[in-house]
Parts: structure tokens; C-alpha cells; sequence
């Protein structure tokens, strides 16, 4: 179980009234009360309709109040169709319960409304995400994540910086917030700075790796006879070799370190997509179900355990990688709870 008491870490500074001072940040007991939002959008009549993500939302309402003890009424569901059921005309669903973007940002507010110490609070989104460009440099590879709302045609998408000021700087020390995309691009879908590899070792940026990626899709862009990519993965690699990556991820931490208990579990890396899956028959987004199926088989797991579960579940059928990244530097290998 994680220590009750308050996590120190880092170079102490001289803050206000001449104290010393140092980071800290708080586990939570997840013995408070207990909130959950889950999202699921197929995006019904669209171009680009999906088919297992709303009942990757009402899997997941079903898990947690079967393994993890969260009640119905403290379930936000957000959804386009009916879970697990016969396809529904998006029309006969209330307005409120439509992902819509003003939607998703109000359940957003709610989830994290009132948050304390050692509550439990859960947030799952199954659609499709992307990236746009990165405006306030935090981001490595020069893209922010984003996720899609049902009228992102007409209200667009919503940004992690965005998702990161709501659901995780309200959070006081020692509240949890667990989150899992199970979307496209996610890897970093709520700006935490603290990415997991499966040693349980927080993840350094690979300046080598990154140029040679750079390399590799600038020397692509050519054969395509596509100039305009060349001179992107060109600035790209001069970003690299001035240390873009190095200072993206000093700045990240720096502006989105947390003294919450914010963990994130994402169905891919950044760079990666998420697979829109059948299991066991039936339409699901792979990350939720390797999600539910690596808990189930075995309830009692560390975060690096967990993480090296769903990659294990996942690599057989599919090449996307899970992350897990969170607001504080942590020890992966106490128990993972929710």
C-alpha cells in the first residue's frame, strides 16, 4: 500500500519568510469518496465512426463498481450509444448525456468539484484523439495530444493543456485522479511530466532515438517527393540537437508537477494509434479491455506489474505500447488502487 505520510523529493529552495522548503506531493489511501466519469463515443453517422468505444465506457462503469466499490450515482456516463446493446439512434439519447464537447468539459468540473484528501476519483475517455501543434513549449516533439469530442466537426477538440488545468491543478495533495485513454496519440493526453518505462524507471528524453526518427521520416518525406515534410523533420532535428526535447520536459515539470496522486494509464504512445478491437466477441477499444482483463486475472498488482500486464495482453495482437505516466516522481512498486 502506498505510505499515508507526506513525499518529499528534489533540491530544497529558500521559499517565503526565508523558510527552506522542498517538492512534495501525497499518496491518497482512496478511502474518501469515491467519483468516476466515463466517455465513449462511436460517433454514430460520422466518417470516421468507431464501434467498441461506448461499451468500453459501460465495461468499465460495471468494473468499478464491481471490484473497486464506486456506486452508480457517483458515475458520470457520457455517451453516444447504448452500452453493450443494439445500435441507438443518437437522436433518442438526452442532450445531457451526448459527449459533446460543453459536455465532456462540464463532467470534467464535476469529477474534480469538491475533491479532498484520500478521495478516489477515475476518469476514462474511448474515442478517437490526435495531436495539434504545441503553443506554450512543453511538449518534446512539438504537438500537444487532444481528444474528440462527438461535435468536434463543429465545436473542435479539446487540448491536454486544457484537460490538465481542469482535472489536475484544482487537486489537493493526497487526492487520487486515475485516468485512462483508450484513444489514439494518448500518451500524454493529461500533461504529466513523469513517464514510466517497464523497469518502473521514470523515462529520460533519447536525443539519439529522437534523431534518428527525425532522420528517418525526413529521408521518407524525400522519396514521397514531399518538400514540405523534409523541412519539417529537418527543424525537428535541429530542435533535437539544441536540446528542444531536454528543455520541453524541464519546462513540463516544472509548470505541471503535482503534490496530487494523478496517475495516468494511456493505450499508446504519443506517436502511436489505439486499435478499435473484437474480444471475446464483442466491439471494444483494446486498451480498456487489456485494462479489465489484466485486473481481473490478477487484482493484486504494483503499478509496474500492471504495466507490464497490459503490455503483455496487448503485444500478441496489437504493436500500441501503454504508458503510464503521472504528476509526481513514484515509487511503482507499491500496490496499484483506485
Amino acid at each position: 500500500m502506498p505510505p499515508m505520510n507526506q513525499q518529499n523529493y528534489g533540491p530544497q529552495f529558500q521559499g517565503a519568510n526565508q523558510q527552506m522548503q522542498q517538492p512534495f506531493f501525497q499518496y491518497s489511501q482512496c478511502s474518501g469518496k469515491k467519483k468516476a466519469l466515463c466517455i465513449g463515443i462511436n460517433y454514430v453517422g460520422q466518417d470516421a465512426e468507431l464501434h467498441g468505444c461506448v461499451n468500453d465506457a459501460g465495461n468499465i462503469k460495471k468494473f468499478l463498481i464491481e471490484k473497486y466499490g464506486y456506486q452508480e450515482q457517483d458515475i458520470v456516463m457520457l455517451t453516444d450509444g447504448r452500452p453493450n446493446g443494439p445500435p441507438q439512434d443518437p437522436r433518442q439519447i438526452p442532450a445531457r448525456q451526448m459527449p459533446t464537447k460543453a459536455n465532456i468539459i462540464d463532467a470534467m468540473r464535476w469529477l474534480v468539484n469538491g475533491a479532498a484528501p484520500n478521495d478516489s476519483l477515475f476518469f476514462h475517455y474511448s474515442g478517437h484523439g490526435g495531436q495539434t501543434k504545441d503553443l506554450d513549449g512543453d511538449e518534446g516533439d512539438g504537438m500537444d495530444e487532444v481528444i474528440y469530442p462527438v461535435d468536434f466537426q463543429t465545436n473542435s477538440h479539446i487540448v491536454d493543456d486544457e484537460m490538465h488545468r481542469i482535472m489536475v491543478q484544482p487537486l489537493p495533495p493526497g487526492c487520487r485522479l486515475t485516468s485512462i485513454f483508450d484513444s489514439c496519440h494518448s500518451g500524454s493526453a493529461l500533461d504529466l511530466p513523469y513517464i514510466y518505462s517497464t523497469e518502473g524507471k521514470v523515462k529520460e528524453p533519447n536525443l539519439a532515438a529522437e534523431a534518428g526518427a527525425g532522420l528517418k521520416t525526413a529521408f521518407s518525406s524525400y522519396a514521397k517527393g514531399d518538400m514540405g515534410g523534409v523541412f519539417k523533420s529537418a527543424m525537428g532535428l535541429v530542435k533535437t540537437a539544441t536540446g528542444g526535447g531536454q528543455k520541453a520536459e524541464q519546462y513540463a515539470r516544472a509548470t505541471r508537477t503535482s503534490p496530487a496522486d494523478v496517475i495516468s494509464w494511456s493505450g499508446c504512445k504519443d506517436s502511436q494509434t489505439s486499435a478499435d478491437a473484437n474480444e471475446a466477441g464483442r466491439a471494444t477499444g483494446a486498451m480498456s479491455y487489456a485494462f479489465i482483463t489484466a485486473l481481473q486475472q490478477q487484482p493484486q498488482q504494483s503499478y509496474q506489474q500492471l504495466l507490464n500486464s497490459l503490455r503483455d495482453i496487448l503485444r500478441a495482437k496489437y504493436s500500441q505500447k501503454p504508458q503510464l505516466s503521472s504528476s509526481h516522481p513514484m515509487d511503482t512498486n507499491i500496490m496499484f488502487i483506485c
